[in-house]
């Protein structure tokens, strides 16, 4: 879907968000950095932001990995990585049905706005959520940052017209990928709800979910302790 990537894949995304995705990495970084872990994996990393911002906030030590199954991305999050001179994040090309790290690995595993994309109308959503409950340690953090559904009705039909009819053809035209600007609408669109989200959690084996709902619910960051 997000593959290939355009020169402004990043500039597209902020103009989208008006940079509130940037605030909401920053506070999903503070998420995965909670209990001093000493090892975070950004998952699905795509050009790098969420590892950054981790790797920014980091005071205790942790050692911070980043994956993505995108080539591109992962050289554009590289480039960006040399250029704060954060040269010790590791960065590894793999997918998420196969994370190359053993049982219980990591104190802490984040992913921001590509949980959807695993988890939406996608037949590998298993595959993909056992790979993760795998690879974190017992009383470990997955930190989700992803759209979700506002409670107050009109504030949820704003939020899809925004996405129908500004983020679809704007994004699109943007950056010259309109069909992944549509999915993007659409899947943003129909996708889950906070509850939704926490029951699907913990259907496997996350015995805690807590949510933050960011802008009346267009957003939310969950919590979820192994």
């Amino acid at each position: 879907m997000f593959t290939d990537v355009p020169p402004s894949y990043d500039f597209v995304n902020r103009v989208l968000t008006w940079r509130f995705d940037v605030i909401w990495r920053k506070k999903a970084a503070s998420e995965s950095l909670k209990n001093s872990p000493s090892k975070i994996l950004d998952l699905c990393t795509g050009t790098g932001d969420l590892a950054l911002q981790i790797r920014k906030k980091t005071e205790s030590g942790a050692k911070v990995f980043a994956l993505d199954y995108s080539k591109p991305m992962l050289k554009l999050a590289i480039t960006k990585a040399n250029k704060k001179k954060f040269d010790d994040i590791t960065f590894i090309h793999a997918d998420v049905a196969n994370i190359p790290f053993p049982d219980s690995h990591f104190d802490s595993v984040g992913i921001a706005f590509a949980f959807r994309n695993l988890t939406f109308n996608n037949p590998d959503h298993d595959i993909f959520l056992k790979e993760i409950y795998r690879i974190i340690k017992p009383g470990g953090r997955f930190v989700i940052v992803e759209t979700s559904q506002p409670k107050n009705k009109l504030l949820r039909s704003l939020f899809h017209f925004y996405m129908k009819h500004i983020t679809s053809p704007l994004g699109g035209f943007l950056s010259g990928n309109r069909g992944a600007y549509r999915y993007l609408a659409h899947s943003a669109i129909n996708y889950w709800n906070d509850q939704e989200a926490t029951d699907y959690l913990k259907s496997y084996g996350f015995s805690q979910v807590t949510t933050k709902m960011i802008l009346g619910g267009i957003s939310a960051i969950y919590v979820a302790i192994k």
